[in-house]
């Protein structure tokens, strides 16, 4: 991997950090610890997180001895090399709320934070807020939509690359309390920010889909599960890892952070940003992929920065969840797009609605 020391540490931003202490860099410990689990019994049980959660997060293969790929656990996304995420206070302004105190979204201590919150009070997605999040999944054209003049995205394909861009949604963003607020860390507004909570078990899934992520207990709908934690690139970085890689289209999928490519008419490649969980990440990795009719829809949180090119992305229940129910969620797979690096897998979603059976029945018809 490009920028970093022997064991994948982006050294030169942890020395940038020292240099600017008043930047607000995301870049982690240089020596976070490796999950290895060698020799893994047939029913045995860890703790994948390592500690790092505040829940014990269980891993159990009842199906083989298989082992999962090794990655360094982490708990908030880091810099790999190139990518531009650097914000400071000083270039927040005043973006603060000096009515924040106690919980914003108690009737008895209200503030303007309260006011622009997608949560209820019982720190649940609001159903209308939810529901549009997920209809923009099922029909993106009937959504507000930005196609780049120059896209970044098809631009890191190659350079002779000229493809027009295929749009980009302009998704709704949850905005939480941040460090300006005045509340404490359990106010209602700071769902994402609060880490896991739920009880959550990886398990080697049945199907042959490999490994999988499930629910221990009963979710309610617009519950919080995950953020999805990873290396923050560029979309030329990645690009360059997978073509580098022996195992080239074999990452785990990545994750473009292009909701707020809408704010700018052209930007810069360091500005391009995508999450790839390939080498640190978190549970949200094992996630696995359903056309359609997921039970999780991904939603873009604004926390320490309003420039929407950076921002978090946080996995919410689309619907009651029962417990040992898989996790889902729809990667947005463009089954036909063979130029992108990243190659399509066979898809065994098992959804009616899935976009590769219906692909491949096409095809068949056409042959």
């Amino acid at each position: 991997m490009d920028g970093g020391d022997e064991n994948g540490t982006n050294t030169e931003n942890i020395e940038n950090f020292a240099e600017n202490p008043n930047e607000m860099s995301l870049v982690i410990s240089p020596q976070p610890q490796v999950v290895v689990l060698p020799g893994l019994p047939l029913y045995g049980v860890v703790d994948i997180a390592k500690g790092r959660e505040k829940n014990v997060i269980t891993l159990v293969n009842e199906m083989s001895s298989e082992t999962p790929p090794s990655f360094r656990y982490i708990t908030q996304n880091t810099v790999f090399k190139n990518a531009c995420v650097k914000f400071s206070l000083a270039r927040l302004g005043d973006n603060n709320c000096s009515t924040c105190v106690g919980d914003c979204l108690s009737p008895s201590t209200p503030c303007a934070c309260a006011n622009e919150t997608a949560y209820t009070t019982y720190g649940l997605v609001k159903e209308e807020f939810l529901e549009e999040c997920i209809s923009m999944n099922h029909n993106p054209n009937k959504h507000c939509q930005f196609f780049c003049k120059e896209c970044p995205l098809e631009r890191s394909k190659g350079e002779d690359i000229t493809e027009p861009c295929k749009g980009h949604i302009m998704r709704k963003f949850i905005k939480e309390c941040w460090l300006g607020c005045d509340c404490t860390s359990q106010c209602g507004n700071r769902v994402v920010q609060r880490g896991i909570t739920r009880k959550l078990q990886v398990f080697m899934t049945p199907e042959g889909k490999g490994w999988g992520l499930r629910t221990l207990e009963d979710l309610p709908k617009g519950a919080f599960v995950s953020e999805y934690v990873g290396e923050i690139l560029t979309n030329r970085e990645l690009v360059g890892r997978v073509l580098r890689s022996p195992k080239a289209g074999k990452h785990s999928y990545p994750v473009l952070l292009d909701a707020g490519w809408g704010a700018k008419e052209a930007l810069k490649d360091e500005e391009a940003l995508c999450l790839d969980t390939t080498y640190y990440g978190n549970i949200a990795r094992f996630i696995n992929h359903r056309c359609y009719d997921p039970n999780l829809v991904e939603i873009p949180v604004e926390l320490e920065s309003p420039d929407h090119h950076y921002y978090h992305l946080a996995f919410f229940t689309t619907r009651a969840v029962r417990a040992m129910e898989e996790l889902t969620w729809d990667y947005g797979i463009d089954f036909d797009d063979h130029d992108h690096p990243i190659k399509p897998f066979r898809c065994q979603c098992g959804s009616k609605f899935c976009r590769n059976i219906k692909r491949s029945r096409s095809k068949i018809g056409r042959s």
